[in-house]
């Protein structure tokens, strides 16, 4: 098949998909009401990134048929998704306890670990980590945290999907800089499969996404920057870059409330995209801006990471300087004053 008109068409399943979950939400009365820790104020059906989960998934299962380079990958990337979309979408539904949830993000990582060619070195202060025993427990974290922190950042229109395709078409274009085109496939489907769903996600947005689509883009993003790694090792850096807005944010967040002796896992409205979008009194600015960050700053950074023109760990430092500075400015993980 043309992978051009693969990836159209799977945006187009994804937004048609999309449709029809909506009008469950609304059938089903699955809407999200506004509260004191929510970041909208309309009444919103959510559970739109089920169409994400499916669509990709059944990408996945063709893939898996086609016997290319990335089976194992894709494995990969098909268990330990659809185990967080599930946990997902239960809690969409009711309420699942955080230590049953956690419990599953560990079992999702741990699927994925399994099944990927293998874990990627880790240069970490002039040192070059590769025992298993050190490189897996540490990868299966940034696979739980990832997961986590997109759930964490998924609290206003637009944000988490133009996040992830922004990541994804940046990860595919550097394939392609280096040679790997064959390695494209699965960021380019991932992005397309979100594109879909963003035509109904993007400010203001008529559906949310909910756990089990922002978890799932958690693990699938980790598991395709570990692949990334296993390709190049440079390329961990160059897909940390891409994911530098996200991950800059959530855990300055997180550290400074574990500082303060906050319960991290209650709901709450201290990131600094939160403080910006109540600042500027729209989401549509904030996720724009985080569009323009991610293409006009992250992107060519990892670029010249990926294709050696900057050393890994400095490329890293630059690229995430004024996005910690950016976190300060915008109160990250400040204490919320009661309006």
């Amino acid at each position: 098949m043309n992978w051009l008109l693969l990836i159209v068409a799977i945006a187009v399943i994804t937004f048609l998909l999309t449709f029809v979950l909506r009008r469950y939400a609304l059938a089903t009365s699955m809407i999200d009401v506004p509260n004191a820790r929510s970041s909208h104020s309309i009444p919103t059906p959510r559970g739109g990134g089920v169409a994400i989960v499916i669509v990709f998934l059944l990408v996945l299962v063709y893939l898996f048929f086609q016997d290319g380079p990335e089976q194992r990958i894709v494995i990969a990337l098909g268990g330990g998704g659809l185990v967080i979309a599930l946990v997902g979408f239960l809690d969409d539904h009711g309420h699942i306890a955080a230590r049953w949830r956690l419990l599953a993000h560990f079992a999702g990582a741990a699927w994925a670990l399994f099944w990927l060619p293998g874990a990627p070195p880790l240069h970490l202060l002039g040192m070059t980590l590769t025992s298993p025993w050190i490189v897996y427990p540490l990868v299966g974290l940034f696979l739980v945290w990832l997961l986590n922190l997109y759930n964490f950042m998924d609290g206003i229109d637009g944000l988490a999907s133009v996040e992830a395709i922004t990541v994804c078409a940046g990860g595919a274009l550097i394939y392609w800089f280096m040679g790997y085109p064959d390695r494209m496939i699965l960021p380019l489907a991932l992005a397309a499969s979100v594109a879909g769903f963003l035509v109904w996600n993007f400010p203001p947005a008529r559906i949310f996404m909910g756990d089990a689509g922002s978890g799932f883009l958690g693990i699938a993003l980790g598991v395709l920057t570990l692949a990334a790694a296993l390709v190049e090792p440079q390329l961990l850096s160059s897909w940390l870059i891409l994911l530098g807005v996200f991950i800059a944010d959530a855990t300055f967040t997180l550290m400074r409330r574990l500082i303060r002796g906050d319960k991290v896992y209650e709901a709450h409205r201290s990131h600094a995209y939160q403080y910006a979008s109540r600042k500027y009194g729209s989401h549509l600015p904030v996720t724009l801006a985080v569009l323009a960050v991610n293409l006009l700053w992250l992107l060519p950074w990892a670029c010249f990471v990926a294709l050696g023109h900057v050393d890994a760990l400095l490329g890293l430092m630059i690229a995430y300087a004024p996005l910690a500075i950016l976190a300060v400015v915008f109160k990250a993980g400040e204490l919320e004053v009661p309006e």
